[in-house]
């Protein structure tokens, strides 16, 4: 077998938001599909940032003290994932080979790294989980 690409290793059915959609539907998604990491594209496709669930609890109320809940879900749909995300997100292409994308993780402390075409529309995502899943495969 030939050297590990980042195509051999990613996610494919990656779920995305938009930069316009809420905070609530963000958090729901996140912990409705126990994922840790959102990339947010545009109308378009494009990769236009990244929010991860630390983003998210940094922007809660839960550490407030007595907010009811329906005050801090009454927030979370008013704010957008453009007022969280982080922008300039660096996308890897799928051809990357994979120790060069752990490298970039480990370098850099990411927890991900989005997958974009040449064009730079999402594709994919990889994450620490995906390495996970490859040494217990005993690859």
């Amino acid at each position: 077998m030939g050297k590990l690409m980042v195509r051999d290793l990613m996610t494919e059915d990656v779920i995305a938001l938009g930069p316009e959609d809420n905070l609530a539907k963000l958090r729901d998604l996140l912990y409705e599909r126990g994922i840790r990491h959102m990339p947010i594209i545009d109308g378009d496709g494009q990769l236009v940032g990244l929010v991860s669930q630390r983003d998210l609890l940094r922007n809660s109320l839960v550490d407030q003290v007595n907010v009811p809940a329906a005050v801090e879900q009454a927030v979370l749909e008013r704010l957008q994932v453009r007022d969280v995300m982080t922008s300039g997100v660096v996308g890897v292409r799928p051809d990357l080979d994979i120790r060069e994308a752990a490298q970039l993780m480990l370098e850099h402390q990411y927890g991900c790294l989005p997958v974009v075409d040449g064009e730079g529309r999402l594709v994919g995502i990889l994450t620490e989980s995906d390495f996970v899943r490859l040494l217990a495969r005993g690859n």
